[in-house]
């Protein structure tokens, strides 16, 4: 009989499937051969950029692409196939797939249209979903280009970079408000991802990328088109979010934006595509807007919604779901009331009394909702919006319970559990209020310690007191 650590040996030895370079030759040592190879220290660069079709191709890239890929599951493309059904598909074809890519003869799968809600009632974000197998490709080629891009990337680009997140951005924010700058270019960029133009792109990716056949592959990529409604649509513009490449795509071309302010001297953050332009009086924003469009829709080929490009005080703007205000001359940091609302709308959804949810279903679903959420906005001033909340979501979670304990002998027999005495529990059995008015009532009888500590319903305050941020 196979140990567990058995087992999990000969998975992980499945899994390398693909890893036939040494380590000593891998990025476990951070050494590549192509590097030993030059000799000059000088034209290693030059070496890399002009052979990246090699170093993308090598068994420990592909590997680790394929890991990555397995570890973001995610749903299928539009040949059917499915994460876990890649590795099998892998060990037959490597030798096939990795010839194609090398040859040029490779072509890449059209993405599968998806749609999903944005903030805006009624409005959707459109999602390209590549293959599982071009999603192992792609997510190989950005392993690749990542390194050389971020020795370029500014340090006022935080978002799909490694080791960045929005609290990078907004701290970065309140630094320069901190500094007097307190009126935002707020930029707006009419469906960034897609109306990329593919030329513009392709001449950006080519100044670093010295590879023919990369950039060919990439172009590919580019121009797969979009399988929807049951039909092909080509695509002229655009990068479809939802692969592995479309991230850096993104900051790449809009690595030229940012060097065009940093050469202005302007201060910004650009999270993305959401770029704010920090300036120190209304007129030096507008003047900056002004200038800074024509270089977006002149030089970028970019969009730039002019409606929704504005330039406000600091204490008007919402950025990544938070709001700025001052506090004895300083920079604080709160969730903007848009935020509060769609947080409200998820619980109720969470607690709507008619869904199909069992009890332990909804408590972890909740859980994990208000746990995710704090530790997002863990940066703002919240206590008291706590407070509040757990209030009214303790109330929503009586609701639930009252309107399962439909019959009053339901009612009786739960009343009693909870060691009510036996005149309230005749009293609240025998109530005819509405949901709503008898989940008061229960009060008394599903206290806050009972549905925190027995029933395992979160406690938002003490969740936001224990992780939030002193600054």
């Amino acid at each position: 009989m196979e140990t567990g650590h058995g087992i999990k040996y000969r998975q992980l030895h499945i899994e390398d499937y693909l890893r036939e370079i040494p380590a000593e030759q891998g990025r476990e040592t951070g050494e590549y051969a192509h590097e030993r190879i030059t000799g000059n220290p000088d034209t290693n660069t030059d070496f890399r950029t002009d052979n990246l079709l090699d170093t993308i191709l090598r068994s420990d890239n592909l590997n680790a692409a394929y890991k990555k890929v397995k570890t973001n599951k995610g749903v299928g493309g539009i040949a059917g196939m499915q994460v876990d059904e890649l590795l099998p598909y892998l060990r037959e074809h490597q030798s096939e797939l990795v010839e194609q890519v090398r040859e040029g003869k490779y072509k890449p799968n059209p993405v599968r249209r998806v749609e999903i809600p944005k903030e805006e009632k009624g409005k959707t974000r459109k999602l390209g979903i590549p293959t599982v197998v071009d999603r192992v490709i792609q997510q190989a080629i950005a392993q690749e280009l990542t390194p050389l891009y971020e020795e370029q990337f500014s340090d006022n680009s935080i978002g799909f970079r490694p080791g960045r997140g929005a609290h990078d951005a907004l701290e970065r924010c309140r630094k320069y408000i901190n500094e007097g700058y307190v009126y935002v270019v707020s930029m707006d960029l009419q469906s960034y991802f897609d109306t990329v133009n593919h030329s513009k792109l392709i001449e950006v990716l080519s100044r670093t990328v010295k590879d023919g056949r990369v950039i060919s592959l990439i172009h590919k990529y580019l121009k797969a088109g979009v399988m929807e409604d049951g039909g092909f649509h080509a695509t002229t513009e655009g990068v479809p979010q939802g692969g592995p490449l479309s991230p850096l795509c993104g900051n790449v071309m809009l690595n030229e934006l940012d060097k065009e302010l940093e050469r202005r001297g302007h201060k910004y953050v650009r999270y993305a595509d959401d770029c704010l332009i920090l300036c120190k009086s209304r007129k030096s924003a507008e003047r900056t807007m002004e200038n800074i469009v024509p270089f977006i829709t002149g030089k970028l080929f970019l969009k730039v919604n002019l409606q929704k490009t504005t330039v406000s005080h600091v204490s008007k703007i919402k950025y990544l779901g938070y709001g700025f205000y001052r506090h004895k001359g300083k920079c604080r940091m709160r969730i903007h009331p848009k935020s509060v609302a769609k947080m409200k709308n998820r619980i109720r959804e969470l607690t709507t009394r008619g869904n199909k949810w069992s009890n332990q279903e909804r408590e972890e679903k909740l859980r994990s909702y208000a746990r995710g959420w704090i530790n997002y906005y863990r940066y703002a001033d919240m206590k008291s919006l706590m407070e509040q909340t757990d209030e009214w979501l303790r109330h929503r979670i009586r609701a639930v319970y009252w309107k399962q304990w439909k019959k009053v002998r339901t009612r009786y027999k739960m009343l009693r559990a909870l060691h009510l005495p036996e005149w309230k529990v005749h009293e609240m059995a025998n109530c005819r209020k509405g949901v709503w008015r008898a989940a008061g009532m229960l009060n008394s009888a599903l206290t806050k310690r009972i549905i925190v500590d027995r029933l395992g319903y979160p406690d938002m305050t003490a969740h936001y007191l224990k992780v939030r941020v002193n600054y």
